[in-house]
């Protein structure tokens, strides 16, 4: 059984993690790092104030960080420095440098460091990186993806995604990382960045849109169009090959369209299920880990390059 702590009570973790650890067998969810305790009263949990006092506690296995991005990297280090296990919301990081840091603490620890990118763990997308090793639209060539949506800062819950103190930046970081994520999943190491970010309409500390052009090894670009100021709602995934082309928008929908073929691969009710059930498993050794800290730091990479406007 794993004794599982959480730092942070926002919505992400009352919604899906939360409830993800209750539910994943192997699991427990041991304690909460907040400082309200009256948040953590419906869980009947251990309740610390600081991560100090939790990290004191032997029986502590691993740690879920659910707090906001400026926090990542040092609550990880800590957390991995005392010999826990550790599972971080994304972004990893504020940049590139403090992902980079990260990985090493779980180096010289010998623990297991993941990250909370949790659409790998998708049926379709695992379906489609089957498929695109098949040669199914022959040799990928162009991937593009957009979300659009409306932010609103008088959203209490999420206001401080326009604070860049604590958020890094904008749609870039919160949304576009998912994408990014994904394109290095199905395509490996990201070679050069180029991107456009501005603010087109909302008056924020943090960008409202981002377009960001990816280059992969053997000629594969991604493009990736993220925006903040949009009341028209799109979740477009689509991949363009030299023998035709694969359709997986919306992303976080069911349907997969591919030359000869229709595949109905609907996600997990809970969407970080998959993924901490997949954490658990690299943990004891079952599996090995989908978005590990060594992986998904690339995506940093990529976000700090886009941020500097390219090409680089």
């Amino acid at each position: 059984m794993l004794n599982w702590i959480v730092i942070g009570i926002g919505d992400i973790a009352t919604r899906r993690v939360i409830p993800g650890i209750q539910t994943e067998p192997r699991s427990r969810l041991y304690g909460l790092v907040t400082r309200d305790p009256r948040k953590a009263a419906p869980y009947h949990a251990c309740v610390w104030g600081t991560l100090d006092e939790a990290l004191t506690d032997p029986a502590v296995d691993a740690v879920y960080v659910a707090t906001p991005v400026f926090l990542h990297a040092p609550q990880t280090i800590q957390s991995l420095r005392a010999g826990k296990h550790v599972l971080c919301e994304k972004p990893m990081a504020m940049n590139h440098a403090e992902a980079r840091s990260m990985v090493q603490a779980a180096e010289k620890s010998q623990r297991i460091l993941g990250v909370a990118y949790y659409r790998r763990s998708y049926p379709k997308v695992q379906r489609a990186k089957q498929l695109l090793a098949a040669g199914v639209i022959g040799k990928p060539v162009l991937a593009e993806l957009t979300s659009h949506g409306w932010f609103d800062e008088k959203d209490g819950r999420r206001s401080w995604l326009i604070d860049p103190a604590q958020s890094g930046g904008g749609p870039l970081y919160d949304v576009a990382s998912h994408r990014i994520d994904v394109l290095n999943f199905f395509f490996g190491t990201p070679l050069r960045v180029s991107a456009q970010v501005s603010n087109a309409v909302h008056d924020y500390a943090v960008e409202d849109n981002a377009t960001v052009m990816i280059e992969y090894a053997g000629g594969v670009r991604g493009i990736v169009d993220v925006r903040w100021h949009s009341k028209v709602k799109r979740d477009e995934f689509r991949i363009r090959g030299t023998e035709g082309e694969m359709e997986l928008s919306p992303l976080n929908g069911p349907e997969l369209i591919y030359p000869g073929g229709r595949e109905n691969c609907p996600p997990h009710s809970n969407l970080h299920y998959p993924m901490i059930e997949n954490y658990v498993d690299a943990v004891l050794g079952k599996a090995p880990l989908l978005a590990s800290g060594a992986s998904s730091l690339w995506t940093d990479w990529v976000i700090e390059r886009a941020r500097k406007g390219g090409p680089v």
